[in-house]
Formats: structure tokens, C-alpha cells, sequence
């Protein structure tokens, strides 16, 4: 660490922290929000002599299952629209800006789907709080490697995922008390209302130090870095800070000028954009880097295994169904946690290979259990899958991204990256279900054939990633 870094957060520093964590909590919440209160939501489930209105508002909406299938996946693309922009918002308005734009968007789209009395505008609020999502969940890691001190940028970093598996645990604890005809709008309510409370923080919060100085915001910057650090009178500029703990990951010098080019040469230099990031030669390895890390975190099935979780682990314990989604979100809580103690000891690259591993050989063994029937087999696996996902392929590639890109061009990689992460996680909702049914013949006991493929896909991009991450 080079001298003059700021090696701790103050108490303003850590409130400043945790502000910009709400728009990773939120892009949690919202992927489980419409889970447990779904059945009261579309009329499935009512209450004898139940009056059709509550306070003026219907107590659900009528619709199928295919139009629910539409309602959940118009966050997907409202997610992919907000990545895609997200480059520009960031650039424009600064770090700070861009979270008070997710929020300002959340806190509209939440508050439609709260008080929507038809479907139109609950498909409006779902794709808003997608478009708030897809730009907080690129401008966040961002944010938080920029104000994060030295010492434990890492360790802050993993609080990313770890927001998201908070934001998830918190809606399913919500739906499994609030899925009822009367009350199930107020976990919608609780959005709204929390983005309502981060935009009336927002004129305390400061802007990042790296984004200032990048803007030849000088002052401001040296005004920021001694509220956000203990001996925030740093010695140089933010950026440099950036490098010293960047450096280790990419291997040789010449590695890192390679990912890093201009990092001292000019520190004010424009921002790059999307198309540039592309057409760039002096980006493709960190595009390459970014890009394989998102691939290994969509492809390696997670959202396909938990979509099975409740199915398998209901059959092993059917007592406690309603349960199971809050269980594992519980394990993945617990898990997400110990990368914060553990990645700046074993490094990004080991926690990453550490944690592959495990997910490879659990989803052989959940493909086994289930063409087998040992279904205490396939729900063990499906837990060891879960812990394995969140000690590392959940939150190292949000900690990569700013940290092997350029800061020229941070922000159009995070658009890139996080653009491939949602349309990822879309195409395997929309292959899923097709693919299972073609590899199993529609066999009911051949149908784990499926989580070998996610194995395959998830071992292929693994070694893609390794051969470029010196992390």
C-alpha cells in the first residue's frame, strides 16, 4: 500500500457505504418480490366472503400463468435496459447520480405495482424496478470499489452479492407473512418506500473521490476523501490508490498495462464508450475478463437449481414447503457472508476456483439424484450448489469488474458486463424448460440430465476466465 492511502472508513464513510448497498438490495428484492405473494396476487388464492376491494384497491389481479410468466420476465428486460445506459448516466451524472437515478426509477416503479388496480400498470412498475435495477446493480460495485479503502476494498466489494442476498431473504421473509388478499401490495409498498428514503439521504452522501478527480473536481475530491477515510488527506489521487490494490490481480507489469492503459499517463482522460470498449484493442482482455466472469455466474445454472429447489426439497421435506425458498436464501446468506473474511486472504482467483468446483461436482450430483430418484441425494447437492454459488461465482465478478477495468473505461465495461449478465440469466429462464424436456424424452426420471450441461457450460467459461484472470 502506498504511503498516504486510506486503509479505513470513517463512521461517515461506512454510512456512505451502505446508501449506495440499497440499489443492490433492491435488484434482490425484486427478483423474489412477486415469489411467495404470487398465489394472492393473480386470484389464486382468496378468502371466503372477501370484499373485492381494500381501501378502494382490488385485493388481486386476474391472470394465468403464462400472463404471470410475461409479468415476471419484463424485469429481465427492463434490467438489460438500465445496464445498457447505465455507461452514459454514470459518466454524465457521476456515481452519485446514477444511484439517485435507480432510485428516483425504483421508488416510481415500486410505487405503480403497489397501488396498480389493473395489469398495465403492474407490467409498467415491474419493467421500471427493472430499469432501476439493471443501472444500480452496474453503477454499485463501482461506487463501492472507488470510496472502498485500500486495506479492505475486497472485503467491501463482496458486500455487493451480499446486499442482493439480503434484499432476497428480506421479500420471501416479507411474502411468507404478507401473502394475503389485504396486505400483499405492502411488500411492494416497502420498496417504494425505502427509495424514497435513499433520495432524501442523497444530498449528504458525497460524490466518489476517483470520479471528481477524473473531472478535474479537485477540491471537491480532497473535500470527499477526508469525510469517506481516516486520514483522508491522501497524498495523491484515489486512482492511483485503485492500482496498488489492482496491480496483484493482473499478474505482470505488462499484464496490467495491458488491462489498465493510461492509468498514469492521464488521469483526466475521457471517458470511453461502449462502442470504443469494443472496437478497442487495448480492451479486449479486460472485456474478455469481464464478460467470462458474468458467463460463469448466469450459465452455471443457478437460477435453473433453485427453480428445483422447492420441487426436490418439498419431496424431502414436506412438512416444511412453504419453507424451503427461505431456507436456502438462508444458507446463501451465511455462505455470501465468509467471502467477506475470506477474499482478500485466499485471493479472487482461488475463491473463484474454490468455488466452481464445488458448484461443478454439485450440479453432477443433482443430475445423478434426480435421474436416480435419491432425492436426499439431490437436495443435499442442491445445498452444497448454493454454498459453493455464493462463496465466490456470486460476488468475485462483481469485484472484478472495476478492478481489471481501465478507469476511462470502467463504465462501459460494467454497462457490457452486467448487459451479458441479464441477457444470460434470460436466455436460460426461456431454454430451460425446452431443454430438460428434449434431453429427458420427456422421461420424468431423466430429467437431471439437464444440470449436466450447466456442469459442462459452467467448467467451459471457468477455464476461458483463468486464462486471462491472474487475480
Amino acid at each position: 500500500m502506498a504511503v498516504g492511502d486510506p486503509d479505513a472508513f470513517t463512521l461517515y464513510g461506512w454510512i456512505v457505504c451502505v446508501w449506495v448497498l440499497v440499489v443492490s438490495f433492491q435488484y434482490g428484492f425484486h427478483i423474489s418480490s412477486l415469489n411467495q405473494i404470487s398465489g394472492v396476487l393473480t386470484c389464486h388464492k382468496t378468502e371466503p366472503g372477501l370484499p373485492p376491494t381494500y381501501y378502494g384497491l382490488p385485493t388481486c389481479i386476474p391472470m394465468d400463468n403464462a400472463t404471470f410468466s410475461v409479468l415476471t420476465s419484463v424485469y429481465t428486460v427492463g434490467g438489460l435496459l438500465g445496464s445498457l445506459g447505465a455507461n452514459v448516466v454514470m459518466d454524465r451524472w457521476g456515481r452519485k447520480g446514477a444511484c439517485l437515478s435507480s432510485a428516483f426509477i425504483m421508488a416510481v416503479g415500486a410505487g405503480f405495482m403497489a397501488v396498480a388496480a389493473s395489469l398495465s400498470p403492474l407490467i409498467i412498475g415491474r419493467l421500471l424496478t427493472g430499469v432501476a435495477a439493471g443501472l444500480g446493480l452496474c453503477v454499485g460495485p463501482i461506487y463501492i470499489s472507488e470510496i472502498a479503502p485500500v486495506k479492505i476494498k475486497g472485503a467491501v466489494g463482496v458486500l455487493t452479492q451480499f446486499a442482493i442476498v439480503v434484499g432476497i431473504m428480506i421479500t420471501q421473509s416479507m411474502g411468507l407473512q404478507l401473502a394475503t388478499p389485504r396486505t400483499w401490495r405492502l411488500v411492494l409498498l416497502f420498496s417504494s418506500a425505502l427509495s424514497l428514503a435513499q433520495l432524501l439521504v442523497g444530498p449528504i452522501i458525497v460524490e466518489s473521490p476517483v470520479w471528481l478527480n477524473r473531472h478535474g473536481l479537485l477540491r471537491d475530491k480532497a473535500a470527499s476523501a477526508r469525510r469517506l477515510w481516516k486520514g483522508g488527506h491522501v497524498l495523491h489521487g484515489p486512482d492511483h490508490a485503485n492500482e496498488d490494490a489492482e496491480d496483484p490481480l493482473l499478474g505482470t507489469d505488462e499484464e496490467s498495462r495491458s488491462l489498465n492503459p493510461n492509468h498514469r499517463t492521464d488521469e483526466h482522460e475521457a471517458a470511453v464508450t461502449v462502442p470504443q470498449v469494443l472496437m478497442r484493442p487495448e480492451f479486449r482482455k479486460p472485456l474478455a475478463i469481464v464478460c467470462f466472469s458474468m458467463l460463469c455466474q448466469q450459465l452455471s445454472g443457478v437460477n435453473a437449481v433453485l427453480y428445483y429447489s422447492n420441487n426436490i426439497l418439498s419431496k424431502a421435506l414436506p412438512d416444511l414447503g412453504p419453507y424451503v425458498s427461505l431456507g436456502i436464501t438462508i444458507v446463501n446468506f451465511f455462505m455470501t457472508a465468509a467471502p467477506i473474511f475470506l477474499i482478500d486472504r485466499l485471493g479472487r482467483r482461488k475463491l473463484l476456483s474454490l468455488s466452481a468446483t464445488g458448484a461443478i461436482v454439485s450440479l453432477f450430483a443433482v443430475g445423478f439424484g434426480l435421474d436416480s430418484g435419491a432425492v436426499m441425494l439431490a437436495s443435499a447437492a442442491i445445498i452444497a450448489f448454493v454454498a459453493s454459488f455464493a462463496i465466490g461465482i456470486g460476488p468475485v465478478p462483481f469485484v472484478m469488474i472495476p478492478e481489471v477495468s481501465p478507469h476511462q473505461a470502467v463504465s462501459a465495461l460494467s454497462s457490457v458486463g452486467l448487459s451479458l449478465n441479464w441477457i444470460a440469466n434470460f436466455l436460460v429462464g426461456l431454454v430451460f424448460l425446452p431443454l430438460r424436456d428434449f434431453l429427458s424424452g420427456g422421461d420424468v426420471e431423466k430429467e437431471g440430465r439437464v444440470f449436466y450441461v450447466f456442469a459442462a457450460l459452467l467448467a467451459f467459461f471457468t477455464f476461458m476466465l483463468f486464462g486471462l484472470y491472474r487475480g
